[in-house]
């Protein structure tokens, strides 16, 4: 059976509803991405998420909550010092602002087991990873998962990266446009977002994103621009898809639905456009509704 193994943080989740009450989930932009990866992916696949939480109760809860989607949690350290972290989102005409609690979140020690975190990699086909789970890692850390991806992907796997730049959790701006320009040497395929890339780059266009990132490296990149038209690149073809604009209940975790659908559809053999045009769906159905995680179709 082939494993896909997405590495990150989770966090628990408070979300206002309709009714103005707080309701409590889990998330985190690569457990979303593994999620959604799961439902759109057959049967001959596990999916795996690495991570380090806590022993206390919500970590509990949120190995149950794997369970129960069917993700598996080989790969999860337990921390008796730390805790889960946890985050809120408030919705203002759908768009999100977020308050965090993870300074002292577990998962910052993802990479401290270097035997599990090589082990792990080596036993999956596909490993996806964001700029979020590298910016929460000391620096040293970084280097050590680089350099496994990297290895994962010379060996011949699919490496999947999402730049999801946070300028917040980085140390500098420099250290930011470092890190990132070294993943794209270690990623098979990109999935960074315009907006994101244009403030901390520079990049004039989605066209120069995308050049940018495969000139650093990546084989293929999916540049995501919100509702307004998005690119495509890879070695055969640049293709510009221009959806319907889409007027958003909650935009929270569209963009990593879109990278979980995206993979699953190029792993079952779609060309990168078609790929994309499917992922772009279910970022659609996503957005439509309230949370991160949402059943789509």
């Amino acid at each position: 059976m082939a494993l896909f193994l997405s590495i990150g943080e989770a966090m628990v989740e408070l979300s206002q509803t309709e009714s103005g009450l707080w309701e409590q989930r889990f998330a985190g932009d690569t457990l979303n991405t593994a999620w959604y990866a799961r439902r759109y992916l057959g049967q001959d696949w596990t999916v795996s998420y690495l991570t380090c939480i806590g022993e206390d109760s919500f970590s509990k809860r949120f190995l149950k909550f794997l369970a129960k989607e069917q993700i598996d949690t080989r790969f999860i350290r337990q921390s008796p010092a730390r805790n889960i972290g946890l985050y809120a989102i408030e919705l203002t005409e759908g768009e999100r602002s977020f308050a965090y609690w993870r300074a002292t979140s577990a998962a910052r020690g993802l990479a401290d087991d270097e035997t599990l975190l090589q082990a792990a990699i080596e036993a999956a086909d596909v490993v996806y990873l964001s700029g979020i789970t590298l910016a929460i890692l000391p620096p040293e850390k970084r280097g050590v998962l680089l350099a496994l991806v990297r290895a994962a992907r010379a060996k011949g796997k699919l490496t999947a990266f999402d730049p999801n730049i946070r300028p917040a959790l980085w140390e500098s701006q420099d250290a930011l446009r470092s890190v990132l320009t070294q993943a794209a040497a270690c990623a098979t395929i990109a999935l960074p977002s315009y907006d994101d890339e244009a403030r901390v780059f520079g990049d004039p266009t989605p066209e120069a994103c995308a050049k940018r990132w495969c000139a650093a490296g990546a084989d293929e990149v999916v540049v995501k621009n919100g509702g307004a038209p998005f690119l495509v690149k890879s070695a055969d073809a640049e293709v510009t898809l221009s959806p319907p604009a889409q007027r958003p209940v909650d935009s929270t975790g569209a963009g990593d639905a879109f990278n979980g659908g995206y993979l699953a559809a190029r792993l079952s053999g779609c060309p990168p456009s078609e790929a994309a045009a499917k992922a772009h769906d279910i970022a659609v159905q996503v957005i439509a509704q309230r949370g991160a995680l949402v059943r789509t179709q």
